[in-house]
């Protein structure tokens, strides 16, 4: 969004230093010697010339010479070569040949646009595998612009233009829309990028305006004395241009297959002739009636499928004629005809431009007909309609309540085909002997089409062990070497790990849910490496051993070593299985938000002034959601733990706080809201933001602190409801924010890379503390130190008293999400993308003393008080750690204090991926919210 002037007035040119995105048209004549002109791009239209005040990163080579090409050959089509454009414009050469006889006008105009569509497209290619809602900006970048030095064999330093792109407000914006849009089924961008993944022409990613054609199948003319090639004109289209016999024929043709007639002979030979006079037909003519018979299956099936995707929102896909015809049609077909021309329907509407959202009553429709036609063709042993169904059925989706698609074909696990070598061997050939490119490097070709079946082997939900073992015999018998094995066992592993993310781990075919808990009846002291889950760790080496052995037999047993591994695991863990269930009773699943939970704050006893034990909102739960409210649980009420709804927000509600007697919660509308918390009633609308809110604080005295995306933190007065200061500013969003009541200290940090410090008291800003390379994402706030943790893999010391960095803990492998400070042994612990817990201490400087490898995502949250210690992570997994009091001098004489700290169980992870944590160290309870809009709350003191 930005101001647009097709012309502005001379006396105007003072708005050329206005501090907003704006584009403007300016005489030459105008004197503009007087404007600052700092960051201004000036177009001299004129003298065809550019002249900038900051350095305008390049464009990538091979994009910059597309958009270049394209934009020459529709501006200059007659100094462009025929030829050219119809090799190089494929299936848009004609249209861009029809445009470019005409003056400009709106195909060109149309054209224009797809380019720069088409350059976008390209430019962000691949972009949504990278989104991650688990982020605070939703886009994974680092991630991203790795994937494309990789695939365009270019250092990630030298996508300069894309990086800056991507930190943009407006592309933040767009990622926001696709999150939070019920139905953003308009985005061009993705057609586009899904189109061309198919091979399609641009195109087709755009509405036809011509209506579906009515098909009629007429005879041939049969007028006395006409001669064979005659053209015959017919005033309007007949009713029926075939005889009374073949009219007869045709309805008893349709009548069997519709299963109409209730009598119908299993005789093949009558099913196929469909008529009395069967015997009389000679072997042609039955073979004629055959494919007329096929044909009008196929017709009829068109019909239904397109019917089927046409029903009205409140009629039943389940219930209804077309369903249940097509299902028929199906089932009763002996030699498979109805499965697999249901199956090439579904496929030729894919082809034709059908973007493969389904509604959820349709998707379960489509997924049972799937299911069926692919039985019966595992009983015909037709391999190309189940190949067919496998690949249809992963285009075919619907989207979950949190905008991300679910495909059919993750629903089609149980069905026993995918476990058969046999049909993946098919498979195989059928890719090898259809790729388009066989002039390629051999190794390249198989290794391609390997990932075409890892990809549909990991969107079935097959066991990664499974899967893989398939893969390696296939890559086996066609000689790949070790390593294209390692890269397609890591590609493997990837999807697996995204799948289960977010899906959780698929129940098949007599496939119990494995447990991934590491809960046990005594506490485990992380001072004893042996107590770490050796599980995953024995199959890894046992893996990377045998891929860099040059034994074939060694490869082949590996997995076969694992798996036994496993199993023995599986025994041993018998023993527990009491244990475990008393665990999991512990674990309450609070319902109540639609969709996903985006805040979450815990009432501290510290918070209300609870000093006796004695209020009853200590240790109440207030989460928020992107459904635009925010709620009240409160945990000692099992089974109706919601207090109250409050609802005033228009938007994703990001941050919340609270005191003894108000909530305050701020969101992406903009606004604060604050509300009584005895009568759960909105008070005061605070407004004075330009952009989302992402920290509250309710402060002494009535007072709220707030931060924003718009880089300022404001102090509020709740009692006249008006913006008292803005005590801080920063260059860009803040992310970040710490307070100290006492001294009156605040400090912010975000997207500039800095961590600003105030004396709010004074009104005076007292450091800008520079080191870190990237944002800063966490920050806390203990005594004379400031503690920060940034996407540059690293989190720093800094003090107050100076203004210096006093050390930098550079260990982790990802972007640190959380600092800790914890007060009963004056260590830091620091939790990262990377999954990793780390724990640091200042013996002679700071230095890491342990690291925890307890989870397979993103840590999102550590609380550390004096006694306990409460981790959260994306996986969807806890855990609690304890420091008993008599162990401090039983340690004080050790090298390490971080041993004392124990472990006293994590609860089982489920399949939905966490975006929030929030603990309640006083009474052992911690909350998770999830993308799936529930919250998990573990609460871990029994038996402890």
């Amino acid at each position: 969004q930005h101001v647009y002037i097709p012309i502005i007035f001379s006396s105007g040119v003072d708005y050329i230093d206005a501090p907003t995105p704006y584009m403007m048209g300016l005489h030459s004549g105008v004197d503009t010697s007087t404007v600052t002109m700092d960051g201004v791009v000036v177009v001299d239209l004129e003298y065809n010339r550019i002249t900038t005040t900051e350095d305008i990163p390049p464009i990538p080579e091979s994009e910059h010479s597309f958009l270049r090409g394209e934009i020459l050959k529709l501006l200059q089509p007659n100094v462009v070569a025929i030829d050219y454009m119809k090799i190089n414009l494929g299936s848009m050469g004609d249209y861009s040949l029809r445009t470019a006889t005409k003056s400009w006008g709106q195909d060109h105009d149309f054209q224009l646009r797809l380019i720069f569509l088409r350059f976008f497209a390209q430019i962000m290619s691949g972009y949504r595998n990278f989104i991650d809602n688990a982020l605070p900006t939703g886009f994974n970048a680092q991630a991203f612009l790795k994937k494309r030095s990789r695939a365009t064999n270019q250092p990630v330093e030298s996508m300069l233009m894309i990086m800056q792109f991507i930190e943009t407000q407006g592309f933040l914006d767009y990622l926001e829309r696709c999150n939070n849009a019920e139905e953003f089924t308009n985005n061009l961008l993705d057609k586009l990028q899904d189109a061309t993944g198919r091979g399609q022409s641009p195109l087709a990613i755009f509405p036809s305006h011509v209506a579906d054609p009515e098909i009629i199948t007429i005879a041939d003319s049969e007028i006395e004395g006409s001669e064979p090639g005659n053209r015959h004109c017919y005033k309007s289209f007949p009713a029926n241009a075939r005889t009374e016999e073949q009219e007869e024929k045709r309805k008893s043709i349709l009548a069997l297959v519709g299963g109409a007639s209730k009598q119908v002979p299993s005789s093949p030979a009558v099913r196929i002739s469909g008529g009395p006079k069967a015997e009389s037909l000679s072997p042609r003519e039955r073979a004629a009636e055959r494919e007329r018979m096929v044909l009008d299956i196929k017709v009829k099936l068109q019909g239904l499928w397109l019917r089927l995707l046409r029903l009205g929102a409140t009629e039943d896909p389940l219930s209804s004629f077309e369903y249940g015809t097509i299902l028929a049609l199906i089932e009763s077909d002996a030699e498979g005809i109805g499965g697999s021309g249901f199956v090439e329907c579904i496929r030729e509407h894919i082809h034709s431009g059908w973007q493969c959202r389904l509604t959820d009553e349709q998707f379960i429709a489509v997924k049972e007909l799937l299911k069926t036609a692919i039985t019966l063709a595992s009983s015909r042993d037709d391999v190309s309609t189940i190949r067919d169904a496998l690949e249809v059925s992963a285009e075919m989706y619907r989207k979950d309540p949190n905008n991300v698609q679910d495909y059919v074909q993750r629903h089609l696990l149980s069905l026993s085909v995918w476990e058969e070598l046999r049909f993946w061997d098919g498979y195989f050939e059928y890719l090898m002997e259809n790729c388009s490119n066989k002039s390629t490097n051999y190794v390249t070709l198989v290794t391609a089409q390997l990932i075409v079946m890892a990809t549909h082997m990991a969107g079935l939900g097959l066991p990664d062990i499974d899967s893989w073992n398939m893969i390696e015999k296939i890559a086996e018998r066609n000689n790949l070497g070790y390593k294209q094995l390692i890269k397609l066992r890591a590609l493997l592993t990837h999807l697996q790990q995204l799948r289960v993310g977010y899906w959780g781990v698929p129940i098949g075919k007599g496939q119990p849910l494995p447990s991934y808990s590491m809960a046990s009846p005594r506490a485990l002291d992380i001072s004893d490496e042996s107590e770490q889950p050796a599980e995953a760790s024995v199959l890894g080496r046992s893996w990377v051993h045998s891929m860099f052995s040059r034994d074939r037999s060694l490869r082949a047993s590996s997995f076969n070593r694992a798996s036994d591994t496993k199993a023995g695991a599986t025994a041993g863990k018998t023993d527990l299985a009491a244990a475990q269930k008393k665990t999991q009773t512990n674990m309450r699943i609070l319902r109540g938000h639609t969709a996903a939970i985006t805040a979450l704050h815990c009432v501290t006893r510290k918070e209300v002034w609870d000093l006796v034990g004695d209020r009853e909102d200590a240790g109440f739960f207030i989460s928020g959601s992107t459904d635009c409210t925010v709620k009240v649980w409160d945990p000692s009420l099992r089974g109706s733990e919601l207090r109250a709804t409050l609802r005033g927000h228009t938007r994703t509600v990001r941050a919340i706080s609270s005191d003894r007697g108000k909530i305050v919660s701020g969101g992406d509308d903009q606004s604060v809201i604050v509300w009584d918390k005895q009568a759960f009633k909105l008070l005061e609308e605070l407004k004075g933001h330009d952009a989302p809110v992402t920290s509250v604080r309710m402060l002494s005295g009535e007072r709220v602190l707030t931060a924003s995306h718009d880089g300022t933190v404001k102090m509020w007065d709740v009692r006249t409801d008006t913006c008292v200061a803005t005590v801080g500013r920063c260059q860009s969003a803040v992310l970040c924010m710490e307070y100290d009541d006492s001294t009156g200290i605040l400090a912010a940090a975000g997207r500039d890379v800095l961590a600003h410090v105030w004396d709010i008291r004074s009104s005076k800003q007292m450091f800008k503390l520079q080191g870190h390379t990237k944002w800063i994402r966490s920050m806390r706030m203990t005594g004379e130190t400031i503690i920060t943790g940034s996407d540059d893999w690293t989190a720093r010391v800094w003090s107050l008293t100076r203004g210096t960095c006093d050390a930098v803990l550079a260990c982790h492998a990802g972007p640190i999400l959380c600092v800790e400070y914890s007060p009963s042994d004056k260590g830091i612990i620091t939790g990262s993308s990377d999954g990793l817990i780390r724990f640091w201490e200042n013996e002679g400087g700071i230095k890491c003393v342990k690291n925890l490898t307890l989870h397979s995502a993103s840590v999102l949250s550590i609380s550390a008080g004096d006694h306990w210690l409460g981790i959260g992570a994306a996986d969807n997994s806890m855990s609690l750690f304890h420091r008993p009091q008599e162990r401090f001098g039983s340690f004080s004489n050790a090298g390490s204090k971080v041993a004392g700290w124990q472990l006293y169980r994590t609860p089982q992870k489920t399949s939905a991926v966490v975006r929030c944590i929030a603990s309640d160290l006083d009474r052992k309870r911690i909350c998770s919210g999830g993308r799936n809009g529930l919250l998990r709350l573990w609460d871990a003191t029994t038996s402890i």
